[in-house]
């Protein structure tokens, strides 16, 4: 959030709770002059502007580095990674106050005689409600549609059923569209423009309709009208939003992929950064990047050897075409690699921000050997809240492989596409080979696809004519957004939530013993039987703090022990709360296979 915004929105926003937050019973016939109401508020366009920055809330906050998925784990896996999510009583994502604040400026427009701001901040609401309902969408399904306020006597109102997803989908595109039309089209890196809002437009598209065709005929589907829109359909409005986007955005790639997860203040990346997060702790604004990713006590954060063994060869050949990949020392894995990498993980010879001696990675922070980097500063930011780098939320790489995704799943990719899209990343990260077409399908990559290393299973990919492509477009988008908060989705939407079930792993180890991991002279870790010499820099006690997957030697195996089941009948969805379907009588429908036991 803009710090300027921040002086005027905290006093504002008190004031304004009385309303806001108190529900929707009409008001006294005489206004109260000792408070502001809606009656006496949204004048203008400076209190339109000072209601809204409550919508940016909506928005992930200073978690948005962390993942729980097949590429990044934690020393504890997540419930979704486990088959262990439970029925909440209430809670669980099933929240409405954001779209009840969206639904009280809309509802207030009215007030302003300015129309040119009725229409900006109208703009600006349903790109929110649109945010809102798409996250809704992607997290449960089906749900009930209300574009305004309802208050607490309207039972009908309140306990109305679920919509299905075909209408949902429509009105969020209504209000995306409408967004992409009326809001300002100059760049701003901390507020919403136009270019925020097709870029949103190209993700929810491009979600919907890689989700309708993985997913087609399975129960989370069931309730789609017959005239609804196809899968295509939903990835042509992705690619036509995209390409307009590449082309007339005036957004392009910053020189440096480095420089996009270690610079201060995203206001220096306008050239792609299209919103950010203005994190400056002058103002009490900061996360913590730099204590997750580096002191050991916030869930030890570490990239898996699947996503290591995706990243190519710098001259974009692939690294698991090598013999003997996957039982390479850290050393040799990471020579002559797609630059990328060195962005995301501490490599051999990797420095810390502002200092000049050689860093390790290290083993009480990250179990798998393979320390994340994104958005880790200086040292003195590795404290509890002490980070206040900017945090990227929308940028054009993501549009980018937005649009050649879309393209590939509907058959009408070209290499004319690739050349727009897929090839500037890799150009702009160093990879020196472009990615061909016809290559890519008349050879799919068979690590993509490897069930013994979690690649993907989708029977709907195996047969697909594009189906070598789509895993390099897949490869590049895991690449180049690691650790951005996609990958949980991507899983979702393409139906591989069983690869949760696969082995997690780390590096490669040839025995017990004491490692100089990056070859820099000092030992970093002692892997032992019996008793630690205290040698190295770390310490772990075979079978019991560090697992290999061959016994006493292999790969790092990573939560061994934990068992993992992912139910394809029930787990894309999360459950409704049962508290809300009690207070609707049983009117708010359960999602496919979650048995709350309620029976109406």
């Amino acid at each position: 959030m803009n710090p300027a915004m921040k002086k005027i929105l905290f006093p504002i926003l008190f004031v304004l709770a009385g309303f806001v937050f108190t529900g929707c019973d009409d008001l006294l016939d005489t206004i109260p002059k000792d408070r502001l109401t809606k009656d006496t508020f949204f004048k203008n366009e400076s209190e339109l502007k000072a209601f809204a920055i409550v919508f940016y809330g909506a928005f992930p906050e200073g978690d948005l580095y962390v993942s729980n998925d097949d590429h990044y784990t934690q020393n504890n896996l997540s419930n979704e990674e486990m088959g262990m999510r439970t029925i909440p009583a209430s809670g669980g994502g099933w929240s409405w106050g954001a779209l009840r604040n969206i639904n009280t400026l809309l509802e207030n427009l009215e007030n302003c005689s300015d129309a040119a701001a009725r229409t900006k901040y109208e703009a600006l609401a349903r790109f929110f409600r649109a945010y809102f309902y798409f996250n809704k969408v992607k997290r449960f399904g089906d749900v009930p549609w209300y574009d305004s306020l309802v208050g607490s006597t309207e039972t009908e109102k309140l306990n109305r059923p679920r919509d299905n997803r075909e209408f949902i989908m429509g009105k969020i595109l209504e209000d995306i569209n409408f967004a992409i039309e009326n809001l300002p089209a100059e760049k701003s890196t901390y507020e919403v423009t136009k270019w925020t809002a097709m870029a949103l437009k190209s993700q929810i598209c491009l979600f919907e309709g890689t989700f309708r065709k993985y997913h087609a005929g399975d129960v989370f589907l069931k309730t789609l009208p017959a005239d609804t829109h196809d899968y295509k359909w939903y990835l042509n409005e992705c690619a036509t939003v995209s390409r307009e986007f590449i082309q007339t955005s005036g957004y392009g790639l910053h020189p440096s992929y480095w420089e996009l997860f270690h610079t201060m203040d995203a206001v220096e990346l306008t050239d792609e950064v299209i919103l950010a997060r203005n994190y400056n702790k002058t103002y009490g604004a900061y996360h913590n990047a730099g204590s997750t990713m580096n002191t050991g006590s916030r869930g030890c954060p570490s990239m898996t050897k699947k996503l290591i063994a995706s990243f190519l060869m710098k001259d974009g050949t692939r690294f698991t075409d090598i013999a003997g990949w996957s039982k390479m020392d850290f050393v040799q894995e990471t020579q002559n690699r797609d630059p990328r990498l060195a962005s995301c993980i501490r490599i051999p010879g990797y420095t810390r921000m502002g200092e000049f001696a050689t860093t390790s990675p290290d083993f009480k922070v990250t179990f798998s050997g393979y320390h994340p980097d994104k958005y880790v500063t200086t040292p003195e930011q590795d404290t509890n809240n002490a980070s206040d780098i900017d945090l990227i939320l929308f940028r054009s790489a993501e549009v980018y492989l937005n649009y050649a995704e879309a393209l590939a799943e509907i058959g009408a990719l070209t290499q004319d596409d690739l050349d727009i899209s897929i090839n500037p990343l890799r150009k702009r990260a160093g990879v020196t080979k472009s990615l061909d077409l016809t290559e890519a399908n008349t050879n799919p990559d068979p690590f993509l696809t490897d069930p013994a290393w979690g690649g993907y299973q989708s029977p709907v990919l195996a047969a697909d004519a594009n189906k070598g492509v789509i895993l390099e477009i897949r490869r590049e988008r895991a690449v180049e957004l690691c650790q951005e908060g996609f990958r949980y989705y991507d899983l979702m939407r393409w139906k591989e939530g069983k690869l949760f079930e696969k082995p997690f792993y780390g590096m490669y180890f040839p025995s017990a013993g004491t490692f100089d991991v990056d070859g820099n002279g000092t030992k970093d870790l002692e892997i032992f039987t019996d008793a630690s010499t205290n040698s190295a820099a770390t310490a772990k006690k075979l079978d019991e703090e560090i697992f290999l997957s061959e016994g006493t030697s292999g790969l790092v195996w990573l939560h061994k022990s934990v068992l993992r089941n992912w139910n394809e009948d029930k787990d894309y969805l999360y459950p409704i709360p049962t508290d809300e379907r009690n207070l609707t009588g049983g009117v708010l429908t359960q999602n496919p296979g979650w048995d709350d036991g309620l029976t109406f």
